[in-house]
């Protein structure tokens, strides 16, 4: 019996690694995007963290519109990035094409990239932020079909 591991393409791999650490510093990059948004407009969740406030009557605030926005973009990052993960290496044990592998890895993470940018860095009017949602989305829904097809 030969070892599932040995469907995995050396190149392949490489350039999944490569993503999924783009993809990871992106996802950490969202916690100063907030960080940024909280400082810009003054506006904190805890008290603590208004200490430092020039107004003397601030309160925590959890609904400023700005802050949100990044809070939900680091959101959608969670409820899709973490799932690529998990497919793109199970998608790897089915032998895929290294052409077809390499380009569904990069579409995932630019369009991720690019959902960010509109969604919280550029706001841009959709269907930009649907666009790009969907085309990661559809990559990663297809690499999770194949792999159950395969292994069926």
């Amino acid at each position: 019996m030969t070892s599932l591991l040995n469907n995995i393409n050396d190149e392949v791999f490489g350039t999944y690694i490569f993503w999924a650490a783009v993809l990871v510093a992106k996802m950490l990059l969202m916690s100063l995007l907030t960080g940024r948004a909280r400082f810009k407009k003054g506006v904190f969740a805890n008290e603590e963290d208004l200490a430092g406030s020039k107004k003397k009557d601030a309160k925590p605030k959890f609904d400023d519109p700005d802050v949100e926005r990044v809070r939900r973009a680091h959101r959608n990052d969670l409820e899709n990035i973490l799932p690529f993960f998990t497919v793109g290496l199970l998608y790897m044990l089915t032998a895929p094409s290294p052409f077809i592998a390499i380009n569904l890895f990069r579409a995932v993470a630019i369009s991720r990239i690019l959902h960010t940018i509109v969604y919280a860095v550029v706001v841009i009017p959709q269907p930009a932020r649907g666009l790009s949602w969907a085309v990661a989305y559809a990559t990663t829904f297809y690499m999770a079909i194949q792999t159950a097809l395969y292994f069926l």
